[in-house]
């Protein structure tokens, strides 16, 4: 544990993962846009920088969690980025949800400045970041990848190597279709059965016990027959992602008709208002198109 780790993004999944690494006992030096969140991880133990490219000359491994490629570009390569104030062998892990191309191109803008880039986008939600028990898909150099392990195993469970760089955003693309499409399976089981007058509590109970059980409503179904969408992951961010799902499926020539149909319904929830919902509150468009009286 002699490496310096910096991480920059400390929101609802990134404040967590900082929180795992400091438990874990790496040194920390962190970044973030708004500063509560420093203080928090300062109160922790961590140290805080002044800028990406301040917290990049205090690391050897820096670990980025943002929200958009566009953020991600500019915290990298911008003029006062990580690249700014990386040194020779300083090892980059992009934790973000991003394009796979702009995850290829941002390698080999590192690989120019002597930095190695990992992508290592994460599925399990607030929860899972909360827990560590986080599943982590991550593209890169085998080498690169042995080097980054400690550190991932401090912040997630399920850590697999999927491939060259990029490799963990297309798979982060494929989960973010099933999770979908699992939260709008599980909105129309319960508006069917609520419309039909059975109590959605029976509902769940009876769905979480037999074949249609999943993760998924595990995790969100509780909440979901609440009505409670405090976010653990937000709406418009699961849409961005189902940006780069429909993108990536145009590239290949992949046929995602059910993908497609999910991205216009979160569309719809963006729309209206509801993007900083979690993601569950698909169920309240589905409810909508039924003229369902329980509609939150």
């Amino acid at each position: 544990m002699t490496e310096r780790i910096g991480f920059i993004g400390l929101g609802i999944m990134g404040k967590p993962m900082a929180h795992n690494l400091l438990k874990a006992g790496f040194a920390l030096t962190v970044f973030n846009r708004s500063q509560p969140a420093i203080d928090e991880l300062i109160a922790a133990g961590a140290s805080a920088a002044t800028s990406p490219q301040d917290l990049a000359a205090r690391s050897d491994i820096v670990i980025t969690m943002l929200p958009d490629t566009p953020d991600v570009t500019e915290v990298i390569s911008g003029a006062e980025g990580v690249l700014a104030g990386a040194h020779k062998g300083t090892l980059l892990i992009d934790m973000s949800t991003i394009e796979p191309d702009a995850t290829r191109q941002l390698a080999a803008t590192a690989r120019q400045h002597g930095v190695a880039l990992l992508d290592a986008p994460v599925s399990g939600g607030d929860k899972g970041a909360i827990a560590g028990t986080l599943s982590i898909m991550v593209g890169g150099e085998p080498a690169d990848f042995e080097r980054a392990l400690p550190l991932l195993q401090a912040m997630g469970k399920t850590i697999t190597r999927c491939g060259p760089v990029g490799a963990g955003q297309t798979v982060k693309a494929c989960n973010q279709v099933a999770v979908a499409l699992s939260i709008a399976a599980g909105a129309e089981a319960l508006s069917l059965g609520a419309k039909a007058g059975v109590q959605p509590e029976i509902i769940l109970k009876v769905l979480s016990g037999g074949l249609a059980q999943s993760r998924v409503m595990d995790l969100r179904g509780p909440t979901m027959i609440q009505h409670c969408f405090e976010p653990g992951f937000k709406a418009k961010l699961h849409h961005k992602d189902l940006g780069i799902v429909m993108q990536t499926a145009r590239k290949y020539g992949a046929v995602l008709p059910f993908a497609a149909l999910a991205d216009q319904l979160f569309s719809s929830l963006v729309a209206n208002g509801k993007g900083d919902f979690d993601h569950s509150a698909l169920l309240t468009v589905i409810e909508e198109l039924a003229q369902h009286s329980d509609s939150a």
